[in-house]
């Protein structure tokens, strides 16, 4: 199913020819348009870049649920502990 774009404003960008013709060709082969590869790509890198840089603020309310949560003992997984004793398939 091919995503409907909602974009309503002109955003114009400076390339040299030589990273036009390799954005079109990644373009062509994602199947998409050049201006659709280039809004994705571009809100891909800013979503990436903002969740990077991104400030966790926790109420002073839940700090000491948070701090207790902190030194909690690590629970064990069942799945998890036997998922570490198999033997990974590129070994087999």
């Amino acid at each position: 199913m091919k995503e409907q774009s909602t974009a309503t404003s002109v955003l114009s960008v400076r390339v040299s020819p030589d990273e036009r013709a390799l954005l079109e060709e990644a373009a062509a082969q994602s199947r998409m348009t050049l201006s659709e590869f280039m809004r994705r790509k571009a809100v891909e890198a800013a979503e990436a870049e903002v969740l990077e840089r991104g400030v966790v603020a926790i109420p002073a309310k839940d700090w000491e649920a948070f701090e207790a949560w902190l030194e909690r003992p690590a629970e064990p997984i069942a799945a998890l502990s036997a998922l570490a004793r198999r033997t990974p398939s590129w070994k087999k």
